[in-house]
């Protein structure tokens, strides 16, 4: 079970049940003059990676070797949402309540505390994963933003470039138009 992040905007999307796709940016990235990946499943194991291809030379480079990337998730894995959190009692009786909620009760005074320090004790999310894909960016389309729990219409662009920190916008924003993994999930009771 690995951990996934989510803003609580994102949250409340999957509790609504219209996320069902995330998108996370491919890391590194490759030169432009390099061209695709290809994902690759060894059909004994079911183990499935991604390849960068070079179209000169259909995928294995100069030097004789093939570049793989590990997709960050497998299908079938189960994720447990972190989100942002807060624990009003203590760690024998803990009592979580989540941003995304709204419902604090009244005279709480406790901070909340950032989704990346969320341990697993206190997910209530979980999701398994249906499909591991690559893509770029912008060759989302329509069912694509309804599938990242948007409505058609909605900037997919603007969204995406808020995940994106100021200094890395030009390489990975939306012009950018980077490599993504497309993850394709469903609750998991």
């Amino acid at each position: 079970m690995k951990p996934i992040l989510f803003n609580t905007e994102m949250v409340r999307a999957i509790l609504e049940r219209k996320k069902t796709t995330t998108r996370r940016l491919i890391r590194p990235r490759y030169r432009e003059d390099e061209s695709g990946f290809q994902i690759c499943i060894n059909k004994a194991t079911g183990e499935r990676w991604a390849e960068k291809v070079n179209e000169d030379n259909c995928g294995v480079f100069e030097d004789g070797s093939t570049r793989q990337i590990n997709p960050p998730y497998c299908v079938g894995e189960i994720l447990y949402v972190r989100e942002t959190w807060m624990n009003v009692n203590t760690e024998e009786n803990p009592e979580y309540f989540y941003l995304a909620d709204d419902d604090l009760p009244a005279g709480v005074l406790e901070k909340w505390k950032p989704s990346i320090h969320m341990p697993k004790k206190a997910a209530r999310i979980f999701l398994r994963v249906t499909d591991v894909r690559i893509e770029r960016l912008q060759d989302i389309d329509d069912d694509g933003v309804m599938a990242e729990g948007l409505e058609i219409g909605d900037d997919f662009d603007e969204l995406w470039d808020s995940t994106i920190k100021p200094k890395d916008i030009k390489k990975y924003g939306w012009r950018a138009n980077p490599w993504v993994w497309v993850i394709e999930f469903e609750w998991s009771e």
